[in-house]
């Protein structure tokens, strides 16, 4: 088994056990950064940065309770990003980028997010629940 099918498991596994589970979001995070090569940390700090929750949900960012896109938590569990993308760590990076050129007609803007800050990005969503 190769490490990044390995890292989503984990972060599978601390999503749908986390009650039973200690200190597992301190393993989410380490997964997420092992599966995206990004910093959850900073992918939070950029999140911040960009207004993301002004449009999202997202947890564990007080200020993000938009409703104008989707919920951001729960993404390592989803099959598909933006319900077109096979949802891996590329494709999120490649979806925050320019969310225009994998489908011209979503609300959601172009940033100007460069690929370390999406890739940071990813990080976090991948860590939370």
């Amino acid at each position: 088994m190769s490490a990044r099918p390995a890292a989503v498991l984990l972060i599978v596994a601390c999503t749908g056990l986390s009650s039973f589970l200690t200190g597992c979001n301190d393993g989410a995070q380490q997964s997420a950064a092992a599966l995206t090569g990004g910093d959850p940390g900073r992918g939070r700090v950029v999140i911040l940065k960009y207004g993301c929750g002004s449009c999202h949900t997202i947890a564990g960012i007080s200020s993000a309770h938009g409703l104008v896109g989707p919920p951001l938590s729960n993404i390592g569990v989803r099959m598909y990003i933006a319900g077109v993308l096979p949802n891996t760590p590329d494709n999120i990076v490649q979806w925050i980028r320019n969310p225009k050129q994998v489908d011209e007609k979503t609300a959601m803007p172009v940033l100007g997010v460069s690929a370390p800050e999406a890739t940071d990005m990813a990080a976090y969503l991948y860590s939370i629940r």
